[in-house]
Order: structure tokens, then C-alpha cells, then sequence
């Protein structure tokens, strides 16, 4: 089967449109629909049910559908294969950080790697932690640097690189502002701003002050860390954040029994052979965890 067939395919299914598949890889609908009719014919069975102007997959296009991130793999492995034998360090690499990792702790990392490898084509995605597993669980992207997840997750390898210290602030204005310590208690007779429960961040800061026995009054909760600082310094209540993202506005306190951190992190697929751009990224990571973090 040509690739070149099988990306049409592969845009179609995904838009379930031919004019959507056609603008996404810069062909004309009729190239898209010849694809797609050559690979049919190829098959020998109709990949799609044309119903009016709505498309759907048949079985046999389910089928080759749950097969693409296998093709995919494999035709990547044969060109790093090829790369490899030639010494080169060029070619694609996609990698996920989140926000937060992209604007703290990456920039030193990206500038490095791009200087010393200009051959590579680097896409970065800014994806929440939580989705950047995701996305590596079924191929989409061959690294994610991130906070990594509290427990061992499935087909996933992770190191850890930096500890992210965090700590609960207020805005100069809270009635905690200027203690020198506070305890558990007092900070639940006040309402809080927190990183969500589906957020890799919110799971261990919520987990802490449930095992305090602790019952929180959480006014709001967001998987952007912007958001909550934001929140925190107009006064809507305390948070917990990376000391990174301290400053004039926020006060970070002492808080009786509580040390918080999480780790940032590589993640990649156990089973996925890593790039030699990959591993060239890896390594410059790997030095960057002795580089000061970026501060506001």
C-alpha cells in the first residue's frame, strides 16, 4: 500500500470530510478521492459509506483505521534506521511540554538544541501532562517533557530531571499574609484556588491535605497554573504553586506539616526505539537539570 494513500486515508477518517482531508494536506479534493478510490481498489472493498454529504468508515475502514499508528511506527523506525547508518542528526522530532515546563524550565534546553542541531526539525506541542501521556501511549509524538504522573502508568518510561518545589501563597492582602507560620486548620477556614483533580499536580495536592484530615473550602479549581496565580493575587483565595511563580504579589508561607513537590520529567514509550534527534535532546535535558530555573 503507498504511504501517500494511506495519509489520505488516514486525514479523511479523522475529518470525515474529503474537502477537510484535501485542505489539511494541501491537495485538491479530487487527488484526496483518487487516493482514497486507488486504495479501495487496491483492498478490494469500500473504505467508506458515502451517505448524502456525510461519510462514515465501514467495518474494513475500522479495521485499517486501528492499524495506522502501527504503519506509522514502522515507517519511522525505517527512516531512523536510515539516518542512524548515515550518522545524521536531522530529521523530525516531536516532543509535548506543558506551559508551565515550556515558559520555566525549556528555554534554555530549546536554544541549546537548535544551536547545536540545526538539521532538525523540532515541533513542540503545549499539551496538559495529562494529554501529552496520552499522546505518547498511541504514538502521536515521540517525547513529552512534563510533571510526571504520582504512579507507574502502562507502556510509559519516565525520569525524572528536576524537583519542583511547591508552596501555598497568598496575595499581600490575605488575612495569612505576613504570618511566619500557619497551621492546616487556618488555612481551611479560608477559601482556596487549586490546581484541578484531573491535573497530575492537583492529585498531589489534594492528596496531602486529604490525608491531613483536612477539609478544604475550594472556591475554584483549573488545570492552568497562569490562571491560578492570576486568581491568587486579585484575592480570591489561597493556592499552591512552584516557588517559580512567586513574586511581589504573592507571599508564600510556612504551613505547619506540609512540604509539597512534584517532578518534572521525561517520559517516552518503553517499546518506541528513540531517534537519534531524540536522544541528542535527551542528553541536553539530562544536562539542564543543573541549570537555574527561570524566574518572573
Amino acid at each position: 500500500m503507498d504511504f501517500a494513500n494511506l495519509r489520505a486515508f488516514a486525514a479523511v477518517a479523522q475529518a470525515q470530510s474529503f474537502s477537510a482531508a484535501a485542505q489539511q494536506l494541501h491537495l485538491t479534493q479530487p487527488a484526496i478521492s483518487k487516493r482514497i478510490a486507488v486504495l479501495e481498489a487496491e483492498l478490494d472493498t469500500p473504505l467508506f459509506d458515502r451517505l448524502g454529504r456525510r461519510i462514515e468508515l465501514t467495518e474494513a475502514g475500522r479495521a485499517l483505521q486501528r492499524h495506522l499508528p502501527e504503519i506509522e511506527h514502522s515507517l519511522r523506525q525505517a527512516e531512523q534506521a536510515v539516518r542512524d547508518i548515515n550518522g545524521e542528526i536531522a530529521g523530525p522530532l516531536r516532543i509535548a511540554t506543558s506551559h508551565h515546563i515550556g515558559l520555566h524550565r525549556l528555554p534554555p534546553v530549546l536554544s541549546a538544541f537548535q544551536q547545536r542541531y540545526p538539521a532538525v526539525q523540532l515541533a513542540i506541542e503545549f499539551l496538559d501532562s495529562e494529554q501529552a501521556y496520552e499522546r505518547l501511549r498511541v504514538g502521536e509524538i515521540e517525547l513529552a517533557v512534563v510533571t510526571l504522573a504520582p504512579g507507574d502508568v502502562t507502556q510509559l518510561k519516565s525520569e525524572a530531571i528536576w524537583q519542583d518545589k511547591l508552596s501555598v501563597m497568598v496575595c499581600k492582602e490575605h488575612p495569612l499574609a505576613g504570618r511566619q507560620r500557619v497551621r492546616i486548620a487556618e488555612l481551611a477556614g479560608c477559601a482556596a484556588v487549586l490546581p484541578g483533580l484531573d491535573t497530575f499536580t492537583g492529585q498531589i495536592v489534594h492528596r496531602h491535605f486529604e490525608q491531613s484530615g483536612t477539609q478544604l473550602q475550594l472556591r475554584m479549581a483549573t488545570n492552568y497554573l497562569e490562571t491560578l496565580r492570576m486568581m491568587a493575587v486579585v484575592g480570591l483565595g489561597w493556592t499552591v504553586l512552584p516557588d517559580s511563580m512567586a513574586g511581589p504579589e504573592l507571599q508564600c508561607l510556612s504551613v505547619e506539616g506540609t512540604h509539597l513537590s512534584r517532578t518534572l520529567g521525561l517520559v517516552r514509550h518503553q517499546e518506541r526505539s528513540l531517534s537519534r534527534s531524540a536522544r541528542a535532546f535527551t542528553e541536553l535535558l539530562r544536562e539542564s537539570g543543573q541549570m537555574p530555573v527561570s524566574r518572573r
